[in-house]
């Protein structure tokens, strides 16, 4: 059997960083198989999908690297077809005409609760005959079973049961004829040849009311896979009030998606104790029975740790790429070519300790800058007159030496010592000079990848 899953999100807001998830493990089960990942844009909600929102979705897909097979299939295009099996569900008995008006389900349910009673409707036409249907508005309900129990087997929650008298005869089609989205689901899925269903908890009751359908068409049933929701650190549904929910939040933020998709896989399913790994390790280690039953807290830190691992070791170009993507989205600049060629020089000595491409960048600020260099007011406090003499004596030696490391460390500790001073005292007037910032990556990093001819330059700028 070729594994197929379905990433199927609503297009009325933000892509949620817990939807994000979902998609993740959808794609790394079907991934690590060799199967199928679709994707489905569920926009029967037609006041509030947009076209804008479907954008963001995708921006936010492509964001995290999750690429899926065939083209995003709008589930409004295939009404059609759910209403051909609405009404074959109404043909073979299955579903049935209701003539109820708003106004007695209101006082059907007005009557139950003051008797107490379930307020779940109960349509008086369930088993009329067709012979005393009215001409008049209808809609069209699926028979439920109102005895018993109904048990459904799901990979992370285990036997599921429920009873039977609290399953309502849900509508299929509305009024004016139009498939309600609990039909349109089971349709597309089954249409799609999906064969595993990976999604919140929160849809866990929806599987028994989707269940009927697939049982009134004799459909085979997908394995079922429902996830804890994500929580914020205080242990209740991440929101807003947590912080950044949405993916594209944090790509604004500047977190490199590699270290994203590491730590949202981990937020909720394990192998082992490993925290650290990447998307081979990933897709080969997936599956449903590490996904844990109980909600994942949310910790910023653990993922900026996560995202520094990922950035210490990550491909030079495709990080540079990375960063000039976040730039763009973030409406910076874009670099010169002499930035990149720069920037590719010394990723070696930037990568260390970066969690984000903000942290990159200041970093590499010494890189980004063009002369002359003006330092900000804690470097500037270590230009003064006595430490623009040494640089002043230090420059014509830089002019002859080998542009080596050893060979830097050996001048500019001989200078130094020739001014009754330590090498140590020397970085911040050198890191001043060269940066104009107080912290920045190693002095002998940054001459080695400004080069000699430049570190002379912004030396002279600066002991002028």
């Amino acid at each position: 059997m070729t594994v197929v899953t379905r990433f199927a999100p609503s297009p009325t807001g933000a892509l949620h960083i817990g939807s994000a998830r979902t998609a993740l493990f959808n794609w790394l089960y079907a991934r690590g198989r060799g199967g199928k990942f679709l994707l489905r844009i569920e926009d029967t909600d037609k006041a509030r999908s947009t076209k804008e929102n479907t954008q963001i979705i995708l921006d936010g897909m492509t964001w995290l690297g999750l690429d899926w097979d065939g083209h995003a299939v709008s589930q409004t295009g295939n009404a059609a077809r759910h209403v051909a099996v609405a009404n074959e569900m109404l043909a073979n008995g299955h579903a049935y005409k209701c003539f109820s008006t708003q106004a007695e389900i209101e006082a059907f349910r007005e009557k139950a609760r003051a008797d107490k009673t379930s307020i779940l409707f109960r349509s008086p036409w369930r088993d009329a005959a067709e012979a005393d249907h009215p001409d008049a508005p209808f809609v069209v309900r699926l028979k439920a079973p109102r005895e018993g129990q109904t048990t459904l087997h799901d990979e992370v929650q285990g036997d599921v049961t429920w009873s039977n008298d609290q399953l309502d005869d849900m509508i299929l089609l509305r009024s004016d004829g139009t498939p309600v989205y609990m039909l349109a689901v089971v349709v597309d899925d089954h249409d799609m040849g999906i064969t595993h269903v990976i999604r919140g908890d929160d849809h866990l009751a929806n599987a028994f009311r989707q269940n009927l359908v697939y049982e009134a068409m004799g459909w085979k049933k997908p394995v079922l896979a429902h996830i804890p929701l994500i929580f914020g650190p205080d242990g209740k549904k991440l929101s807003k009030r947590h912080g950044a929910t949405g993916a594209a939040e944090y790509q604004g933020m500047g977190y490199p998606a590699a270290g994203m998709r590491n730590y949202l896989t981990r937020l909720g399913w394990s192998h082992g104790d490993v925290e650290f790994f990447s998307d081979a390790q990933a897709q080969e280690w997936f599956d449903l029975d590490g996904i844990g039953k109980s909600p994942a807290r949310f910790d910023t830190k653990k993922l900026e740790n996560i995202c520094g691992q990922h950035v210490a070791v990550a491909d030079d170009a495709a990080l540079l790429q990375e960063m000039q993507n976040f730039r763009a989205v973030t409406g910076q600049k874009a670099l010169t070519e002499t930035q990149i060629a720069g920037m590719l020089k010394g990723m070696y000595c930037l990568k260390e300790r970066a969690k984000t491409f903000p942290e990159l960048t200041e970093k590499a600020e010494f890189i980004l800058s063009d002369r002359p260099i003006s330092p900000d007011e804690k470097a500037s406090k270590n230009l003064d007159d006595v430490s623009r003499g040494i640089l002043n004596d230090l420059t014509p030696q830089l002019q002859s030496v080998s542009w080596s490391r050893d060979a830097l460390e050996g001048v500019v500790a001989s200078v130094a010592d020739a001014h009754g001073t330590k090498l140590g005292k020397l970085a911040g007037p050198l890191r001043a000079a060269l940066a104009g910032r107080a912290v920045t990556p190693s002095v002998f990093d940054m001459m080695l990848v400004l080069g000699q001819d430049e570190t002379i330059a912004r030396l002279q700028d600066a002991s002028a």
